[in-house]
């Protein structure tokens, strides 16, 4: 009895500890085409420097910002898994006309898929920023682009398009306020919804609590940088919830936005966020940097989610890979020739690692259960 009692009970906690593993978020990166400004040039080409620089970083997702067939084909038969977007200047050519998604498709995906782990499309990022005259155009350019996919057999790969969260969600604290807001005439974001709804796909949010934190001075810099002291918090009366960092209060008033929309079991992929190591503000030092990425990515290894989104975010892309020269602002974890710039460890390892010595410790646990029972019996 005592036997099938603990086998049963271990069975149980294993499942639930796998669960709580899996489910934690992946944490990808962006690679943006360098602009450089420098007489030097990067000293390997861009596919050999990414291959590079994700060894060594451990990260196993890539975002491409805007995606370079010689870089997928390099991907290839490795674990490095794709999440691509459209070029927003192609959206309304896009929408009007489904065999450029199509060529689109034929150049970008078909001759790599599923050899290279292409997950997700994005049709255009922060459309709406670029091309406000045209954004009635976003939808069916992301209707075309998955009909298209579908009629080529493809039926793995999601369709979305990112927003930005600072012209996309209104009134971001307290989240539980937090509603979309649209141009008036335009009618996207419920529409978009639904699709995604339909498609088992993803909201997708670029969502940097530097700029918030830029745009609303009564914010405190510490909830900015996930700093652990006892007066970082703001609270949200309406539902009591205490929040301890930036980053939880905006996804959260994506959440609250989606569930006031009609959607509240739609996955969030956090597409882009960071914060710069250089630039015109005082905040924008490398020091701030450090601190913000490393309280992210602890607090997404955490698996703890958010007060509204228990099972967190399905994915975040630090933006991103590499600092570019002359840009001004740099966001990059790594510098241009792909030297380290932070000491973080971004692996999958170090995710599971406490998950397995919570499976140790439970395993002894149990050992010594059976051994009581077993004087017990005797």
């Amino acid at each position: 009895m005592f036997n099938t009692f603990s086998f049963s009970l271990y069975l149980l906690l294993s499942l639930l500890l796998t669960t709580t593993a899996t489910s934690l978020p992946t944490i990808g990166v962006t690679y943006s085409t360098t602009t450089t400004q420098s007489p030097t040039p990067p000293p390997q080409p861009p596919q050999e420097r990414i291959t590079t620089a994700m060894q060594n970083l451990k990260l196993t997702s890539l975002r491409l910002e805007e995606p370079n067939p010689t870089i997928i084909r390099s991907l290839l038969y490795t674990n490095i898994s794709l999440f691509l977007t459209i070029p927003n200047y192609m959206v309304t050519p896009i929408a009007n006309n489904r065999s450029i998604a199509r060529a689109w498709i034929y150049t970008h995906v078909l001759p790599f898929y599923p050899r290279a782990k292409i997950t997700t499309i994005s049709v255009g990022n922060a459309f709406h920023d670029v091309y406000p005259e045209s954004i009635n155009n976003l939808l069916p350019a992301i209707t075309n682009v998955h009909v298209s996919l579908r009629d080529l057999g493809i039926r793995k790969i999601s369709v979305s398009t990112s927003f930005s969260f600072v012209t996309t969600v209104s009134s971001p604290f307290p989240p539980s306020s937090a509603t979309f807001q649209e141009p008036p005439g335009v009618n996207l974001i419920g529409p978009l919804l639904q699709f995604l709804s339909d498609t088992n796909s993803s909201f997708l949010i670029n969502l940097y609590p530097y700029n918030l934190y830029r745009l609303q001075p009564a914010i405190p810099l510490g909830v900015a940088l996930f700093e652990e002291h006892p007066f970082n918090f703001r609270d949200d009366f309406t539902t009591g919830v205490r929040y301890r960092n930036l980053f939880d209060i905006m996804v959260d008033s994506v959440v609250s936005a989606m569930a006031f929309a009609g959607y509240e079991t739609i996955p969030v992929i956090v597409t882009e966020t960071g914060w710069p190591s250089a630039g015109n503000e005082l905040d924008a030092n490398p020091g701030y940097a450090e601190v913000y990425l490393r309280g992210l990515v602890k607090h997404l290894k955490s698996g703890a989610g958010t007060p509204l989104l228990k099972e967190g975010v399905k994915a975040v892309y630090l933006y991103e890979l590499f600092d570019k020269d002359g840009s001004g602002r740099n966001w990059g974890i790594l510098y241009p020739n792909g030297s380290t710039k932070y000491r973080i460890d971004f692996s999958e390892a170090s995710r599971s690692y406490l998950m397995n010595w919570i499976n140790v410790a439970l395993i002894l646990a149990l050992i010594v259960v059976e051994v009581c029972c077993m004087v017990i019996v005797h």
